[in-house]
């Protein structure tokens, strides 16, 4: 299993800007009353049910059987939580060149997400595809259909698909939108699509291990039954109500609220592995629009919420650590350290003369990194900063599973001791509105907000420089 070591947050370890066992102990009493909650309650929780769905599984599975063979290339159109978790997975559990490997080296068909609506990005992926539209797969992913990101990425597509293929175009679709309702799920059944459901009740970025996430990485000859395997493990291990110390998400909630408490809003996740990096940023879209919201659920003015940056071991020790060990203690800082890695190379002992390449070699690339991180979190304890170390034994389908329910599950944690709605995005809607305003949406609130942004946004010549 994944452990949590957070010796490096207490007093005795880095001086007055840690945490003591007294406060640790106050907030950890509340964290395993949340565990209750969200033990009690389902609903918008509903995330925590879907590593145990079977009948899901089976589909993305059915469906990856019914697509992978005479498949090269896959392509994901989504945006948010409709494409970080299947960067996530990919980076994690597939080599870091696997679309330029062979094809018969990989396991399964080169993957691109497009989450993004960079014209130049779509339109090199168009030259790159040029010719193998018949031998592409491409994964619609919206629940709603209107999302105007995917949605224009999506009409694109279409008719791009539809000039080169003809009457077949509807078969290189696969679409996974919500099962009954939707923009999308008419579009998929007026035009033959085949389709995965969104599950209902489970928002955007806690939807990875549904088939949002597990059709492309079951394309890609990921173990998703694994995935699902290490995501309920950490269900079960995450029930116990009984002592903060014991739960990891309760865990993780008591030190993160306490840091938020005492003014450290700032969470570095900085993992020593590149393969974790996605997962990294898998994180910070979910405790960023989880956590950051203007009121409790009492209606009070708070401004929660946590800023999530991700550093990568060893390179931002180069980078940013000057900043970290000197600047604010504002920051806690979750260090990721992995036990073995999924290859080794070892450093050719070359000039044995020389005092600091002789210490070097004979040594495993994967010991200097390790090393590496040992030293960085040695130097932020000198320099009174709180980090705690997430254990990783391998970075591996089942140990990512644990990963993603954890940080789920520390979210709903979270919510509940900052007393607000983890679960909605409201900040979100009125750039989203705007943005439709500006492309000529018809209706009131839309061409009211265009002529706004207008006015508030005029170019002023007195301030153009």
């Amino acid at each position: 299993m994944l452990r949590i070591d957070y010796r490096n947050v207490l007093q005795d370890q880095v001086g007055a800007a840690g945490y003591s066992e007294g406060q640790l102990n106050d907030i950890g009493q509340s964290a395993v009353a949340a565990v209750s909650r969200i033990e009690a309650e389902t609903g918008k929780r509903a995330y925590r049910r879907l590593p145990s769905d079977k009948r899901m599984l089976a589909d993305v599975l059915a469906m990856r059987d019914r697509f992978a063979p005479g498949c090269e290339n896959l392509v994901v159109l989504g945006i948010g939580g409709s494409a970080l978790g299947n960067i996530a997975l990919q980076r994690a559990l597939n080599p870091p060149f696997y679309n330029l490997m062979a094809a018969g080296a990989r396991p399964g068909p080169r993957l691109f997400v497009m989450d993004n609506i960079d014209p130049g990005t779509l339109a090199n992926l168009l030259e790159v595809l040029d010719g193998r539209l018949d031998r592409t797969v491409f994964n619609v992913i919206s629940k709603s259909g209107t999302t105007a990101e995917t949605a224009s990425q999506y009409l694109i597509i279409r008719r791009l698909l539809k000039e080169r293929l003809g009457d077949g175009y509807a078969r290189r679709i696969v679409a996974v939108t919500d099962a009954a309702h939707g923009t999308m799920r008419a579009i998929s059944d007026a035009e033959g699509y085949a389709t995965l459901p969104v599950p209902d009740g489970v928002g955007g970025r806690f939807s990875v291990l549904s088939a949002v996430g597990l059709f492309s990485a079951a394309m890609c000859g990921i173990d998703v039954e694994a995935l699902c395997g290490g995501g309920r493990e950490m269900v079960e291990r995450c029930r116990d109500a009984s002592d903060w110390r014991a739960n990891p998400a309760a865990l993780l909630g008591t030190l993160y609220k306490t840091a938020n408490d005492r003014g450290q809003r700032i969470h570095v996740m900085m993992p020593y592995a590149d393969a974790l990096m996605g997962l990294c940023d898998w994180f910070r879209q979910l405790w960023a629009e989880s956590l950051g919201k203007l009121h409790d659920l009492d209606g009070r003015l708070v401004r929660a919420g946590d800023t999530p940056v991700v550093a990568l071991g060893a390179t931002d020790q180069h980078s940013q650590l000057q900043l970290y060990r000197e600047g604010p203690l504002d920051k806690l800082f979750t260090l990721h350290e992995v036990e073995r890695y999924a290859a080794e190379l070892s450093i050719p002992a070359d000039f044995p003369d020389d005092p600091t390449l002789a210490t070097l070699g004979g040594k495993e690339l994967g010991h200097l990194l390790s090393a590496e991180k040992r030293a960085t979190e040695y130097a932020l304890c000198v320099s009174g900063r709180p980090n705690l170390t997430l254990l990783w034994p391998r970075v591996d389908a089942e140990h990512v599973g644990q990963f993603i329910l954890l940080y789920e599950l520390a979210t709903s944690v979270m919510g509940l001791l900052l007393n607000i709605d983890a679960y909605d995005q409201p900040a979100v809607e009125l750039g989203k509105q705007a943005a439709h305003g500006l492309l000529g949406r018809k209706g009131k609130p839309y061409e009211e907000l265009a002529a706004e942004v207008g006015r508030t946004l005029a170019r002023d010549p007195k301030y153009l420089l």
